[in-house]
């Protein structure tokens, strides 16, 4: 048993966290999940409109942050919302920007 800050039969406790960093870590992807706290739930039409970019590249990207758990989707009859399904989420993107919490 090694007692190593660094040992090597650990390093699979560090995939998931890796794999949310991944996630978050393009521009866009980050700002639909900063979008995504200030109003809660969202569809794909609305980000699309506010971010100025064709849908099918925003659901690409939703298509990412889903992979990744931070997102899932709400359907109210036809109409699909994004909401966040990860809350630590909601305790690091306020850090990133330098922020005591995310304003409503």
């Amino acid at each position: 048993m090694s007692t190593s800050a660094f040992d090597s039969e650990d390093l699979k406790q560090f995939d998931e966290p890796a794999n949310l960093l991944k996630a978050l870590s393009h521009p866009i992807r980050l700002c639909i999940v900063r979008g995504l706290m200030r109003k809660k739930k969202c569809n794909v039409s609305y980000m699309q409109e506010c971010l100025g970019l064709p849908q099918s590249t925003v659901s690409q990207h939703l298509q990412k942050l889903r992979s990744a758990g931070i997102v899932a989707t709400e359907r109210n009859g036809l109409e699909v919302n994004y909401v966040l399904a990860d809350q630590r989420i909601e305790q690091i993107v306020p850090i990133l920007f330098g922020e005591e919490k995310c304003e409503s």
